[in-house]
């Protein structure tokens, strides 16, 4: 017999289960970085290396994870020199208000706990 409390934990389990499978897809350090990158536009490997701080393997690794995902598509130039371009797809591209409210809250609420607030 389900107890009011246990169904209460039921239900919020049942309510947070689409924002946790969420942070689980782009919820890693990598993977914002990208994301919040490629937001400013197409990118080739060697910029987001640049910009992300990421090593290559990571990258490749975070850049593959996210294009089997739907949020980044890979688009390949194979004039002289090739190069390889990276973009949002429009799941990635949907993403831009989620990282404009996170940067919300944290002008808000992480000012003066030692962080570095990049808005």
């Amino acid at each position: 017999m389900a107890t009011p409390q246990s169904q209460d934990s039921a239900e919020r389990q049942e309510e947070a289960c689409p924002v946790v499978e969420s942070i689980e897809q782009i919820g890693s350090q990598w993977r914002l970085a990208v994301l919040h990158t490629l937001l400013e536009g197409e990118h080739r490997f060697n910029e987001l290396k640049r910009e992300t701080g990421a090593n290559a393997r990571t990258l490749s690794r975070v850049l593959d994870d996210l294009g089997e995902m739907g949020f980044v598509e890979r688009r390949l130039e194979e004039d002289a020199p090739i190069a390889t371009y990276y973009s949002l797809t429009e799941k990635g591209e949907s993403l831009e208000p989620v990282f404009e409210e996170i940067s919300c809250w944290a002008d808000s609420w992480l000012e003066g706990e030692g962080l570095e607030v990049d808005g």
